[in-house]
């Protein structure tokens, strides 16, 4: 009798298991999973996103290239023409004692040169000086071609113009991002990085044709609604093709590999084109080519769910399936089909998310992560021009930084989360930030910075994904986009954080170690997102918020799991 019973109490367990899975819903990750979690469809669409990464950063980088010149130059005197450049100089141009050079930038002795010429050439320094009448003069050693500022005369009185058009670069970023991200989850994350690209083509290829700051201003304003877009747009529809499992090293290997041969390449295509406007044409027109992407790369399955569009979104998945050589059954997509009916939600928009208060403070404290990220990296850059080396050269090893710390992440985030790599990071970026002023200058504070921009490159790239991981599908287009506004608006404030150093030399390096202090705490508010499914809807968001505690560290919890599943093991010994 008590056999019998058990035997019953058995098969009732065994149809309780049964009716579980025939009921259990099926999300998109597992769908996705079923097709293949990495095979030849998510390696394809890794490689097709190289343009982008590029094109990222010749809209960011290329301005740099494009107004740049050397500091050295001096008054153009066209009677002195047949003179050697040094020869002109020591002639022409009075001493200073200011100048770093040694001799005036911006003043230029005022004589007969026919009759100097005539006489022998010989200085005579009771001559009367004025402000350049013809121009500058700049030493070609540094800077081989010419640039807009060159051209243009864009130094001494003028030399502020190169930062004001920077500046409205940003604001461009800043409105690009409202209207991209906009377009994004309206009409789709293809369109929208057509979209962002032909507005850079465009702006870039226009640019050529300025014969004025304010013409050059207005196209770099246009320029900027291109930027960051231009690549995360893409960067978004790989994400959401692939699996939890391995999201994290697919997506940053793309930032790691793509976007450092850009930015490494950036001053050599500089130097190959010789002058401004060829670079101008060599770095925009290609993001023209971005109207092409829809014959290769696929719209994104879940920007398709979000929109209702089911069959379209199963059909994308039938695709991957068919590429990487799986079988997806269809026993699973008519479950899928079924969860999607029952936890149907209606498509929201970002002030939907803003109404609850759960989402609402971890959007916000996202927002204040990545723009900490931003303030610091901004800010050591500004404060770090200690090395007096080639400026092409410099620039190529400084980007080559980029490569170890987002291989890092790849490799080590899923392992240690985005919480703890955000916190320990930030941790050290805070330490270094503080050691520098105290470190006795030259070379310990150089390596101090470099620490300390290290750490929050790895945050600013972990920060990066975590926003994605963390919103809902119908406003995770243009969430993520918020989220870069506020960096741009960062930008904004670095430039005041270099500034303090007139009150004290130690106050700008002391205030950027406490925001990355005040971010370790800002990290403790957001949810734990490695190695879980990305959320579908409002609801599935706030689950991942409350379902976590104040920290989970996956590689801890891995233990946590074997020694439980072990003792339960033991247990279960000791009862037979």
């Amino acid at each position: 009798m008590c056999e019998k019973t058990r035997n019953t109490e058995s098969d009732s367990n065994t149809n309780n298991i049964e009716k579980n899975k025939n009921t259990e819903d099926v999300s998109y990750d597992q769908l996705i999973e079923s097709a293949g979690e990495f095979g030849k469809y998510q390696l394809f669409l890794f490689f097709c996103t190289f343009p982008f990464y590029v094109y990222g950063v010749f809209a960011y980088f290329s301005q740099l290239f494009l107004t740049e010149d050397s500091q050295e130059h001096w008054c153009w005197i066209p009677e002195l023409e047949n003179l050697t450049d040094i020869q002109r100089r020591n002639l022409a141009i009075p001493l200073d004692e200011n100048s770093p050079f040694g001799y005036s930038r911006c003043q230029a002795y005022e004589a007969n040169w026919t009759e100097v010429l005539a006489s022998g050439g010989s200085l005579n320094q009771t001559w009367r000086t004025v402000p350049c009448q013809n121009g500058w003069e700049f030493n070609r050693t540094e800077f081989p071609y010419p640039t807009i500022t060159s051209e243009l005369g864009w130094v001494c009185d003028k030399d502020s113009y190169q930062a004001t058009a920077q500046s409205l670069f940003f604001v461009g970023s800043i409105i690009g991002g409202f209207i991209v991200g906009w377009v994004g989850d309206r009409f789709g994350r293809l369109p929208a990085a057509i979209f962002s690209n032909m507005i850079g083509a465009i702006a870039g290829a226009a640019s050529t044709f300025t014969q004025s700051f304010t013409g050059f201003a207005i196209c770099r304003l246009i320029m900027g609604m291109s930027y960051d877009n231009c690549m995360i747009m893409t960067y978004i529809i790989v994400l959401e093709y692939i699996s939890p499992k391995y999201r994290t090293l697919i997506t940053n290997l793309s930032f790691s590999i793509f976007y450092t041969l850009g930015a490494v390449a950036l001053p050599w295509i500089a130097l190959a084109c010789g002058h401004w406007k060829t670079l101008s044409l060599a770095t925009s027109l290609p993001m023209g080519l971005a109207i092409l992407a829809p014959l290769i790369i696929p719209e994104s399955p879940r920007w398709l769910l979000s929109k209702g569009r089911v069959n379209d979104a199963v059909n994308k998945v039938l695709r991957i399936a068919e590429v990487n050589k799986k079988e997806v059954p269809q026993e699973l997509i008519e479950k899928f089909k079924e969860s999607l009916a029952k936890n149907k939600e209606e498509p929201g928009n970002i002030m939907e998310l803003l109404k609850r208060p759960v989402l609402r403070k971890v959007f916000l404290c996202t927002c204040l992560e990545y723009m900490c990220c931003m303030i610091i990296f901004d800010s050591l850059v500004r404060t770090i021009g200690l090395l007096k080396f080639d400026f092409f050269i410099s620039f190529s090893v400084i980007s080559l930084t980029e490569f170890p710390s987002i291989l890092i992440l790849s490799f080590a985030l899923d392992f240690t989360g985005r919480k703890f790599m955000s916190m320990a990071v930030m941790v050290l970026c805070a330490i270094f930030s503080f050691l520098i002023p105290f470190v006795g200058g030259g070379v310990p504070s150089v390596i101090c910075a470099v620490v300390a921009r290290f750490g929050v490159n790895m945050a600013a790239n972990t920060a990066m994904q975590w926003t994605a991981e963390m919103l809902p599908t119908s406003v995770r287009s243009s969430g993520t986009s918020i989220v870069h506004i506020c960096g741009y608006v960062s930008t904004v404030i670095s430039p005041f954080v270099a500034y303090l150093e007139i009150f004290a030399v130690w106050l700008p390096m002391i205030v950027i170690g406490c925001i990355a202090a005040s971010a370790v705490f800002i990290c403790l508010v957001l949810p734990e997102t490695a190695q879980k499914e990305m959320p579908q809807t409002f609801e599935d968001s706030e689950n991942l918020i409350s379902s976590q505690g104040l920290l989970e560290i996956p590689f801890l919890q891995k233990n946590n799991v074997h020694n439980n599943m072990q003792g339960r093991a033991n247990d279960s010994f000791e009862l037979n």
